[in-house]
């Protein structure tokens, strides 16, 4: 705790993000394994444009979430974030170098391609008004692709390295709870990520985005 009294991490965040997901999860387990309370959630309010104002920009230049604040700094980028918090708190970090490089492997990957094109395929399905169906089915078959490499990867194993959980599946599990507005049935379409998201669920503090940050349900006049 800071000299305050308040959390040493405030998490720059809105339930609907994923991306804020995975650093909030990550610190959300950490607070109930060690019995205090890590982070505080500062609510953007993206749907109204905060992060597009000058204000949130000389927060976080990229104008995006999340943004993570401790000692007097600001990272943005879950993949630095969840790295940051790895070291800093001991947990959840590759345990030797060959499982560092594999674990960078995965993070790129879910940057570049699971992340990137479930977010979109979601956004453009959940909350854009009248998306193009060429382009849906365009991200779709992306989205497929990339969920067939994770499942394939998750077969015999409980987490994405093993037999243990890491930074990288946090960072893969940013967008794998909005199933429903995806419209993806993970149990019968791929179940070993369906076997591996019940893994993520037994983590100790464990909750769904929409209950574990500021945001839900959209006021009618920002969906």
């Amino acid at each position: 705790m800071s000299d305050q009294g308040r959390p040493e991490y405030l998490l720059y965040c809105f339930a609907q993000s994923g991306n804020a997901y995975k650093a909030a999860l990550m610190l959300e387990t950490l607070s109930v394994q060690r019995g205090r309370q890590l982070w505080a959630p500062r609510f953007v309010d993206y749907f109204n444009g905060e992060t597009r104002t000058p204000e949130y920009r000389a927060i976080n230049v990229m104008g995006e979430v999340p943004v993570l604040e401790f000692e007097g700094q600001r990272l943005s980028q879950s993949g630095v974030i969840l790295e940051t918090l790895a070291a800093r708190l001991g947990a959840y970090g590759p345990r030797d170098e060959a499982e560092r490089a594999e674990a960078l492997r995965w993070l790129l990957f879910d940057n570049h391609k699971f992340t990137s094109y479930t977010a979109t395929y979601r956004f453009m399905r959940a909350f854009a008004k009248n998306p193009d169906p060429a382009v849906l089915e365009f991200f779709l078959k992306r989205c497929e692709g990339a969920w067939s490499v994770l499942n394939t990867q998750l077969a015999g194993r409980a987490f994405v390295l093993g037999d243990h959980a890491t930074i990288v599946d946090f960072s893969l599990a940013g967008y794998v709870f909005f199933d429903d507005e995806i419209g993806v049935h993970w149990r019968k379409e791929y179940p070993h990520i369906h076997a591996w998201t019940e893994c993520i669920r037994a983590l100790p503090g464990w909750k769904h985005p929409y209950d574990l940050m500021p945001g839900h349900p959209l006021p009618k006049q920002a969906g």
